[in-house]
């Protein structure tokens, strides 16, 4: 299975190789976008999960160069966009409806109406739209899907790396005194 992430994920040689990345490469290639380390890895699962869900078409380019802005790892970034493929992201778009029309549905009721109000006056209503390529309900869903996967994606990959890390140590420490009690 870790074969076949590697293959779907381009190498650091691949990308000085392609001509249209040749002139961002030296940003693109920095080492701490390509190392895993416990605040690069969660950054990127989170980057590459809101992505994933935000923006139908071009998810990879998005995620690649948005995670050079935030120093987010690369890979982890690239492998989180996966969550936008068409079966899982035809059911996140009919979720996303249901929870837009919830919530504008709720905010019409309101008398100050918070979120209808603050969409006509940033004209955010109109940037979802047009980053999702949906309509205002479905793209106000897919919005707080995404935010909730990200942060969801943030926290449970930084518990991942710690266990990851724990578990790492104990065996070393382990068979560190394994190896001492051998040689006594």
């Amino acid at each position: 299975m870790r074969a076949r992430w590697r293959k779907l994920i381009p190498t650091p040689a691949q990308i000085e190789r392609n001509r249209w990345l040749r002139p961002f490469a030296h940003r693109l290639l920095r080492s701490e976008l390509w190392r895993f380390t416990r605040r690069s890895v969660p950054r990127g699962v989170a980057l590459g999960l809101f992505v994933g869900v935000m923006i139908p078409l071009a998810h990879f380019v998005v995620a690649a160069f948005l995670a050079v802005f935030i120093r987010a790892n690369i890979p982890s970034a690239l492998a989180a966009t996966f969550i936008g493929f068409p079966l899982i992201y035809l059911a996140l778009v009919a979720l996303a409806y249901r929870i837009g029309e919830f919530l504008l549905h709720i905010d019409a009721l309101t008398v100050v109406q918070p979120i209808g109000e603050t969409l006509q006056s940033t004209q955010g209503g109109d940037l979802l739209q047009r980053l999702t390529g949906a309509g205002l309900d479905t793209a106000l869903g897919l919005l707080v899907i995404a935010s909730l996967l990200a942060s969801a994606g943030y926290v449970l990959s930084g518990v991942f790396w710690r266990w990851w890390v724990t578990r790492r140590r104990r065996m070393r420490l382990a068979a560190r005194r394994q190896a001492r009690e051998a040689a006594a």
